[in-house]
């Protein structure tokens, strides 16, 4: 009986491979500790200071080691087993966070105390993210692979986006800000736990008188840009999170605390319903399948999804936020299922890690600069509208680069 329900439901058949279904438990405990970290982070700079810059500067603390670091951890992934370095990654996390929660408790925490830990934090990212986005094709097969990118976007969102951000807004409201960290740098100790039992996997294969580090860079970045699909999305993005990130993670909090008079549970609302939005996307792509323009919904998606963020700027209500982050969520997932499913099927494996981290940081490069300007633009012209400035000024870039000769290549071909 449960053999035909699974094949009914295609979005869950990964979960038959036990070493998947242990990434996937780790995955979805560790993610609703980082959606209780994103309430928590951005309260915590707000019960230190009430300007936008003090959250700026923190986004900016954890975005510099994620950065600095990435490309270091792609080629880590691409050398030595995969599964041991995303232990070593939660580690990192854990004790960051761990010691931001024990602090907080004790009442001693600062802005500079807060912004050195939050640095570990990203470190600790650079060497997870590459890994991770690695691992998925050795344990599931081709044909799962949209099924498995969708399970990762229904339970991202259902995790990171309904259950952290409610839990967080709860511990905050009911305990502390601090016992919220505490309860985040307990979910990387299950995440870590996941991974210890999972199979351990033979290294990705490594040629006698293979090149160095920086070859290695290298060789994945002579592919990006031999792939005008991959290096025009990579362009994209990162103008347009410019754009939008900053104004989006550092003044969505200011205007909930201060102007609609929000507390962190109104906070953790709004970011809930991003979720909601995010798993209805996730089953809708797992059930459809592959969209035939692909490349065209996925850029149209995102283009509707950063617009949205301009809709903060006019909230006048917690119930618009909500709506409009329901929607944004739902979108962007979708584009998302695309884009890991692209990057699994058309990336060499033994090429997966480095392109991961160059994808990230390209992708996340003028994160730095998005987080340093947003509060001192705010500042002068006001929250709303640098946030409507902000959603435009994305949805603007990023609907421009689908029309770089060669982008939409991939779909005028058969199926990938």
């Amino acid at each position: 009986m449960s053999r035909p329900f699974v094949d009914r439901l295609g979005v869950i058949r990964p979960l038959r491979i036990r070493d998947f279904r242990l990434l996937w438990t780790g995955m979805t405990v560790s993610l609703i500790g980082d959606g209780i970290y994103l309430i928590a982070v951005a309260w915590q700079a707000y019960e230190l200071s009430n300007s936008p810059t003090a959250l700026s500067l923190v986004g900016l603390s954890q975005s510099i080691p994620l950065l600095a670091f990435i490309l270091l951890g792609g080629v880590l992934s691409d050398r030595f087993e995969r599964r041991r370095l995303m232990i070593v990654a939660d580690v990192a996390r854990g004790v960051a966070v761990g010691t931001i929660g024990l602090i907080s408790v004790a009442g001693h925490m600062t802005l500079p105390i807060l912004v050195a830990l939050v640095g570990l934090y990203g470190f600790g990212q650079a060497m997870f993210y590459p890994a991770f986005g690695a691992i998925v094709p050795e344990l599931v097969p081709a044909d799962l692979l949209v099924q498995a990118n969708s399970l990762d976007q229904f339970v991202r969102p259902f995790a990171y986006g309904i259950l952290g951000p409610a839990l967080g807004g709860a511990a905050i409201s009911g305990i502390s800000v601090g016992a919220a960290f505490l309860f985040d740098a307990g979910t990387f100790v299950v995440s870590g736990i996941c991974l210890l039992l999972m199979q351990q996997r033979t290294k990705p294969r490594r040629e006698e008188g293979a090149p160095g580090a920086l070859r290695e860079v290298l060789q994945g970045l002579r592919f990006v840009r031999s792939q005008p699909w991959l290096w025009a999305t990579l362009l994209s993005a990162a103008t347009a999170l410019l754009m939008f990130v900053g104004p989006f993670e550092v003044l969505v909090p200011f205007v909930v605390k201060f102007q609609l008079d929000g507390s962190a549970g109104d906070l953790g609302s709004i970011f809930a319903a991003g979720g909601v939005g995010s798993i209805i996307a996730a089953v809708v792509m797992g059930q459809v399948g592959w969209p035939k323009r692909y490349v065209t919904f996925m850029y149209v998606s995102w283009f509707v999804a950063v617009l949205a963020v301009a809709g903060y700027g006019l909230m006048t209500a917690l119930w618009q936020g909500m709506l409009i982050r329901g929607v944004a969520a739902g979108l962007a997932t979708a584009g998302t299922i695309v884009w890991g499913t692209l990057m699994h099927r058309h990336v060499p494996s033994h090429l997966l890690g480095r392109v991961t981290s160059l994808d990230w940081l390209v992708s996340l490069s003028l994160i730095p600069l998005s987080f340093s300007i947003t509060g001192p633009i705010a500042e002068v012209i006001g929250a709303d509208t640098t946030l409507i400035l902000g959603g435009v000024l994305g949805a603007m870039v990023t609907i421009a680069f689908l029309f770089v000769p060669g982008v939409r290549d991939l779909e005028r071909r058969a199926e990938p």
